[in-house]
């Protein structure tokens, strides 16, 4: 697996168009934004870290959210990844700024909720944003709201009681189904047309989330844009993979069990291989 890098080492990364492209994030949450990166771009490898461990980071001040997110910037730039996508909503709005700065050498994709999206398909001009409490209080969001909904009713709510429960393993249990009512209840009452999933985890909730709020309620994720914003950067800078034995490695600080059955039939093609790892702060 090779050396910890310890915080504030500094990376001399050969990018090279056959190595892997690098994602990250708190928990198994970046893996519904991996699986639809392996679908864009099923010829590309790919190097996943979650910190199940640590999580939920929506809990965490500012600074502690940056330490435990650099070390996984650093796990990664370690395997020599061409490219980071940080598929965590928590983590980009605390983060993403700094990290651009510290490691210009290296493609940084962020994950925001798709506000503009929202506005485009919306008809009763009345839109939910669900997220962590971190992300929907962050002054990252409140500019994309100002920026993209004109013209728009946005109720942006956060939560930090489901992110736990999907970490656990309990996503179809009896008490997420409770928890998510409870957080589901503001939309309900502002009858909204559309939500913007605003952390990667609730991708996992979507079916459960629909049974909530109806049919009529347009549910969107950030994974799709993502995963195209990803492709363009590659193809502008010319590193698309030009390798045919595509390979996905998931490493967690916690269960690998857990990430294993979340992953079960979403990404079907590629040779998929676990390990659980330990980060030194």
């Amino acid at each position: 697996m090779g050396p910890t890098p310890t915080p504030g080492t500094r990376f001399i990364v050969l990018i090279m168009n056959n190595n892997p492209i690098g994602v990250l994030d708190s928990g198994v949450g970046g893996l519904t934004v991996l699986a639809e990166i392996v679908k864009e771009l099923p010829q590309e490898s790919f190097i996943y870290i979650g910190d199940s461990q640590n999580t939920p980071y929506g809990t965490k001040s500012a600074s502690e959210i940056y330490t435990l997110s650099k070390r996984l910037i650093d796990f990664l730039l370690n395997k020599q990844v061409k490219l980071i996508v940080i598929a965590c909503n928590t983590i980009t709005v605390s983060s993403l700024d700094k990290f651009r700065k510290e490691y210009p050498g290296v493609p940084i994709i962020g994950a925001v909720p798709v506000v503009k999206t929202a506005v485009a398909v919306t008809k009763n001009k009345r839109i939910g944003i669900l997220s962590t409490t971190r992300t929907a209080q962050s002054e990252y969001q409140k500019q994309l709201i100002e920026t993209f909904a004109d013209g728009c009713t946005v109720f942006n709510h956060g939560t930090d009681t489901l992110v736990p429960l999907i970490e656990e393993g309990k996503a179809e249990s009896a008490e997420m189904q409770e928890v998510l009512q409870k957080a589901l209840l503001p939309f309900q009452k502002e009858n909204i047309d559309t939500l913007a999933l605003g952390c990667t985890h609730f991708p996992f909730l979507k079916k459960q989330i629909q049974d909530v709020l109806g049919k009529n309620v347009c549910l969107l994720d950030s994974g799709g844009a993502i995963a195209r914003h990803v492709e363009r950067v590659l193809t502008q800078t010319d590193l698309l993979s030009e390798n045919n034995n595509s390979y996905v490695t998931i490493y967690t600080t916690g269960n690998m069990n857990i990430a294993k059955k979340l992953l079960h039939d979403t990404i079907k093609e590629q040779e998929i291989s676990f390990e659980e790892v330990k980060l030194d702060i």
